[in-house]
Parts: structure tokens; sequence; C-alpha cells
């Protein structure tokens, strides 16, 4: 069974990887990508914005880069719902929320 399990939460972890989400900050000046584990793979800084005001700049970062988490994090929870449909006896899908 834990064999199971184990295997289980390998394919998650794959198919999380494989969900890709996007956020940006400051209309689109900042934009960042990560997957539905909640991995960072990219990070986009339009050109055309100031670069010498550090202080908005970090502001626009840990603002694009909560809202990218935010949105993996309801990527993981939806995936793991469905995963969890498909293993669970039919009418018990929505046993954990």
């Amino acid at each position: 069974m834990f064999g199971q399990m184990e295997e289980m939460k390998k394919q998650m972890q794959e198919a999380l990887t494989k969900i890709i989400v996007e956020a940006e900050a400051g209309g689109g000046m900042i934009k960042i990508k990560a997957n539905a584990a909640r991995q960072i793979l990219d990070v986009t800084i339009d050109p055309s914005l100031d670069l010498s005001d550090k202080e908005e700049l970090e502001d626009l970062i840990l603002e694009a880069t909560n809202r990218v988490i935010a949105v993996a994090a309801m990527k993981e929870q939806e995936e793991s719902k469905a995963m969890l449909g498909k293993i669970l006896p039919p009418g018990m899908e929505n046993l954990f929320g």
C-alpha cells in the first residue's frame, strides 16, 4: 500500500511540473512563470521599466511572485482533487472539500 502511495505521489509531482502558470505585476512590466509544483521557471522584466527605482522593482517582483505562487497553489489543489477523484469510490470524490 505504501509503495502505491509513493508512486501516486511521484505521478502527482510529475503532473504538477507540467502545469505552467503565469502572473504579472505593474501592468505586465514584470511577468513570472512557474509550475503547479511552485517552482519559478522564468522572470521577465519589460525593458521600458525604470530599473533605477530599486524599491519599485522589488515591490513589483514581490507582487508578481506572490500572485504566481497563489495561482500555482490553486492549480495544485485542482490537480490533487482530480487525482483523488480517480482513485476514490464513486460518490466520495468530494470527501476532502
